[in-house]
């Protein structure tokens, strides 16, 4: 009873008010912060930001089990280890890495991908971008990437996880937002866009 008679006394709806106020203000302002020391850091780090193009591993023998292999990771039959090595599923090693002496293994598979380095299956986008040859191409994209794009570009490390990000279906890979340009080629490495098919 007596909380509802303070509530509806004018100055404690002021005081109410004016802290509410104060507290929007203070997290505004610490957003604003946080998001130029961000962007900061961002462009610090972009003059200084070299890709890693080699992979450092010891192979010693050929089923690799010392080293640890980052992979592809999402492929529900098919996956690619850093290497560039297309596996099955059921290949891959403990440490993450393709077992390099099953059947279903390859290095460097550019099977489904197309002479502008679109491909039907990410797997194969991932392994056929990590050839040593691509770097100059990866290197040319990187060196005229949108500023859209450098905030994603920029947090990539290595030539695995430039290849990684860029299989990924694109904006490019679409047209209208909801279809794609070519429903056989929608993952590319390359700097140009799949063909647009006829619908």
């Amino acid at each position: 009873m007596v909380f509802r008679r303070l509530l509806r006394k004018r100055w404690v709806l002021g005081v109410v008010f004016g802290l509410s106020l104060i507290y929007f203000l203070n997290s505004t302002l610490k957003q604003e912060e946080r998001t130029i020391h961000d962007r900061t850091l961002l462009e610090v780090r972009d003059s200084d930001h070299h890709i890693q193009w080699k992979v450092q591993f010891i192979l010693g023998n050929s089923s690799r089990q010392i080293s640890q292999c980052r992979n592809s990771i999402q492929g529900k039959i098919l996956l690619t280890d850093e290497l560039g090595y297309v596996c099955e599923r059921k290949d891959l090693l403990v440490n993450g890495c393709c077992n390099v002496n099953a059947p279903s293994s390859s290095q460097y598979v550019c099977k489904s991908c197309l002479a502008n380095g679109c491909c039907s299956v990410y797997e194969y986008c991932v392994s056929c971008c990590l050839q040593p040859d691509k770097q100059p191409l990866l290197e040319h994209f990187l060196n005229r990437a949108a500023e859209g794009f450098q905030n994603l570009f920029t947090a990539v490390e290595d030539h695995f996880e430039l290849c990684l990000a860029k299989c990924r279906t694109s904006s490019q890979s679409v047209q209208h937002e909801n279809t794609y340009r070519n429903t056989q080629a929608k993952y590319c490495y390359g700097e140009s866009p799949p063909e647009l098919l006829p619908i």
